[in-house]
């Protein structure tokens, strides 16, 4: 931040961090064998649309890319526009891997074309031996991953397991940057998978 920015107020907010986002496919080799939590096949990235043509461009594009790729391995892609304005591209892919890459691939783009700050999060489905939904966040303006454990109402019931999240946090600690201060661990509501 330069002084400019402290005086005014104003500051810069982070770039993704990508390799930070591929650390969830090392991880997930821990959660899966010491823990028995597999992944679901499916994830989102959360972004706010901007009604330009060029950024309405850059979301076909990645669109159609991720389609035409997604095709060969059997993978499908959606979007879904929420309540709150925000737009969720949902890749469907059985591999974690692929998923980590489209997601990667759609943020890249946005970033590359200079709509970073309308990325919000990236959100991949995870369920274990006790949770029907485990969700994995990665805040794309902190660098930064954290667990969200809706109760068995759903995603949609407003209610979440602080204490299996922290239960998770202990667990993947060591593989996955977590992020640190709890209070920046928001839950998505309304999550459309």
């Amino acid at each position: 931040m330069s002084l400019r920015d402290a005086l005014t107020g104003r500051h810069k907010v982070k770039g993704p961090a990508p390799d930070r986002l591929f650390a969830l496919s090392t991880a997930y080799v821990a959660l899966e064998t010491e823990h028995q939590v597999t992944a679901c096949g499916v994830a989102g990235i959360v972004f706010q649309p901007l009604a330009t043509s060029d950024f309405e461009s850059i979301v076909s594009d990645m669109e159609a890319v991720v389609k035409a790729t997604a095709s060969d391995l059997g993978a499908s892609i959606e979007t879904h526009d929420d309540s709150f304005g925000y737009r969720w591209m949902v890749i469907r892919d059985p591999s974690l891997e692929d998923l980590v890459v489209a997601v990667n691939g759609v943020s890249s783009a946005l970033v590359g074309g200079g709509y970073g700050e309308r990325v919000l999060c990236a959100v991949f489905a995870f369920q274990g031996p006790r949770d029907p939904k485990i969700y994995f966040i990665y805040n794309y303006k902190r660098g930064s991953w954290y667990p969200f454990v809706p109760t068995a109402g759903g995603a949609s019931a407003g209610q979440r397991s602080v204490e299996r999240e922290l239960q998770i946090k202990a667990q993947v600690g060591r593989e996955l940057p977590v992020e640190p201060e709890l209070e920046r661990w928001f839950p998505l509501w309304g999550i459309p998978f």
